[in-house]
């Protein structure tokens, strides 16, 4: 029996609007937390799991260990100067965990309280996981090499990363005025019979 392709998901993420207007929205741990994530394109697991230990603010980097990633290989981590500013206002809140509510670490983020903010900043079809995708699609889209974000994000296969490359298409423009190497195609209004005309436009 043959089986039939499985269709693509597409791609989930904000513009820095949508973000900006949803972390509004979130209360403040889980704002801290998503920030971070867009910061550092962390998944859940990793930020809910983060350790002080795991830290060194002095160098503005983080990293994941073996055990804690997804492809079971270390990840480093840098730090922009968003994510070093959510570690700092984190400090002094609990002595081994970077992000807690009430004094006791997170374990979850996808709550009634983010569902809730959703609604109300009008995001829909949204999960914490597309935090991840659209930090990604941030770097793409401001000009991140993709072999740069592949070792950012810890993926494993180039695959992984192929999955943004059509949001940066700059590097093709050159190759998009190929097709007018001979002149531009201009399209000229109809003469007196009606008739479209095409006209070579030299250059």
């Amino acid at each position: 029996m043959r089986l039939l392709k499985e269709p693509s998901r597409r791609i989930r993420f904000l513009t820095r609007h949508q973000a900006r207007t949803l972390l509004r929205e979130l209360p403040p741990h889980l704002r801290d937390m998503a920030t971070f994530t867009l910061a550092t394109g962390l998944r859940a697991a990793n930020v809910t799991g983060l350790s002080w230990e795991q830290l060194d603010l002095a160098r503005k980097l983080a990293w994941i260990h073996p055990d804690q990633a997804k492809a079971r290989k270390a990840i480093a981590v840098p730090l922009n100067d968003t994510a070093l500013q959510v570690l700092r206002e984190q400090r002094g809140k609990h002595p081994l965990q970077v992000f807690t509510y009430e004094g006791q670490p997170i374990k979850q983020v996808s709550t009634a309280a983010w569902y809730k903010a959703l609604k109300r900043a009008g995001v829909e079809d949204f999960r914490w996981h597309d935090l991840r995708h659209t930090w990604a699609s941030w770097h793409v889209q401001g000009g991140t090499p993709l072999f740069a974000l592949q070792e950012l994000a810890g993926w494993e296969t180039e695959k992984m990363v192929r999955r943004y490359a059509h949001l940066a298409a700059e590097h093709l423009a050159i190759y998009a005025r190929n097709t007018e190497s001979h002149g531009t195609i201009a399209a000229q209004p109809p003469d007196f019979h009606g008739t479209a005309r095409l006209q070579l436009v030299g250059k």
